[in-house]
């Protein structure tokens, strides 16, 4: 063998024997499954294939409220993960967690990635910002509740199918006449009881929940719904409607949903990112409109307000993975794939420009009310009532929140008794979360 030949192949055998570059694992926790969580995987693995630096390894940590136990828990015992989903209920227990948290304008300036708020919904954005304005976690999958209606019940009924009830008052006689025709057992039900029916409607008819603007400016925050009537008149409406099965109360979370799709009841106040399901399974032409309004009430309808859930990363991790993190967040916030995500899962384009990317690719014309939340959450600017809220505690006070509507609807005790309760209730929780934080 010639020298040229023995250099050639000690060069090769030594290049051979050098370990392959090892990229950065990013931990990524969520609480998305089924067809969202396959599809949450293959975004990952586009960013993955993307760049060769680093991996974003998605793990499904379970239901919301148990991924976010998780990493509390994790981060104490220094095991947490680079980014963590977590609903939006659970805005002000993370945004309190100062140690835990890097913000994410924050993380965004650190690391030099481009990042412009204003490219985002206000309504979205306002969530998950601080009074100044600092954006605090990456907004990700995002709903608001809107009305499905089922157009072969409101034909049967001799009503128009053409557009949705637009008022409480016509919510009540279209499901009186089509619960009088047969078309349906039940006129309309609710999902998600106090995320509709307290949160969405003081927003909706832009009341406010609490004060500082919703404890979004603090946490000595107080509610104040009590006061202001609207949200006992709407539950003495519902246990009154009852009665004669104009609505029907079929429980907690999305356990409403079956209700619609069977045919029972002709109306359902349900997120928006239920939208595939509900076509999926339904039997019968679904029909879209905004959330019911009572118009006697000075402004309404304002905008709603979001569910869902937003991306916090958490402190504590080496130096080198919050430059992957940055990278993966301007990957996410590109029109493609945010108009990828929410075409497929329903939840809304939470950036301008992946609105008017689907415009422009068709979207919204062949799928008929499929703009609908985000007609509904840009529908005014946002107010200091409508433009979110963020609570200490709050898992644990919607909770208490729907027991006390449960009990205005089977009539332990009047709407107006059962609102007072609840803000009397918040409130003791609301200080008790504050006195944790000092």
């Amino acid at each position: 063998m010639s020298i040229r030949a023995l250099i050639l192949s000690g060069v090769l055998a030594a290049t051979t024997a050098l370990p392959a570059f090892a990229q950065t694992e990013i931990q990524w926790w969520h609480s998305m499954g089924g067809a969202n969580g396959e599809k949450l995987n293959e975004i990952a693995d586009k960013f993955n294939q993307s760049q060769s630096d680093y991996k974003i390894v998605p793990v499904n940590k379970g239901k919301y409220a148990e991924s976010m136990t998780a990493a509390i828990a994790a981060f104490r015992a220094g095991q947490q993960p680079d980014i963590l989903q977590v609903f939006e209920v659970g805005t002000g227990t993370f945004m309190a967690a100062k140690n835990a948290i890097y913000p994410v304008q924050e993380l965004m300036k650190d690391e030099g990635e481009t990042f412009d708020a204003s490219a985002y919904l206000p309504a979205v954005t306002g969530y998950y910002q601080t009074g100044e304005g600092e954006l605090l976690s990456f907004p990700f999958n995002s709903s608001t509740p809107i009305l499905y209606f089922n157009k072969d019940a409101f034909e049967k009924a001799g009503l128009s199918t053409d557009a949705a009830p637009k008022t409480w008052d016509e919510v009540a006689e279209d499901a009186k006449k089509i619960i009088d025709s047969g078309a349906a057992k039940c006129g309309f039900t609710t999902t998600w009881p106090s995320w509709v029916n307290l949160e969405n409607l003081s927003a909706w008819h832009n009341k406010p929940i609490a004060t500082d603007q919703n404890g979004m400016a603090g946490t000595d925050t107080k509610f104040v719904f009590a006061d202001e009537g609207l949200v006992a008149k709407h539950w003495a409406n519902l246990a009154e409607w009852q009665k004669s099965g104009v609505f029907q109360y079929r429980g907690r979370a999305s356990d409403a949903g079956p209700s619609f799709t069977s045919g029972d009841c002709a109306m359902l106040l349900e997120s928006s990112a239920g939208r595939a399901n509900v076509l999926k399974t339904s039997e019968f032409n679904v029909g879209f409109g905004m959330m019911p309004y009572y118009k006697d009430v000075e402004g309404a309808p304002q905008n709603s307000i979001i569910g869902g859930a937003s991306l916090w990363v958490m402190r504590g991790k080496p130096d080198d993975h919050y430059k992957g993190v940055a990278q993966f967040f301007t990957f996410l916030s590109k029109p493609e794939i945010q108009a990828e995500w929410h075409q497929f899962t329903g939840y809304l384009p939470i950036t301008k420009a992946a609105y008017e990317l689907s415009q422009k690719q068709g979207y919204y014309e062949k799928n008929p009310g499929s703009d609908v939340a985000i007609k509904e959450i840009n529908l005014n600017e946002p107010t200091e009532n409508s433009k979110g809220l963020r609570f200490g505690n709050f898992v644990q006070i919607r909770n208490m929140f729907e027991e006390e509507m449960e009990q205005a609807l089977n009539g332990s005790k009047t709407a107006e008794q059962a609102v007072k309760d609840a803000e009397d209730k918040g409130n003791e929780m609301l200080r008790a979360f504050e006195d944790q934080q000092q």
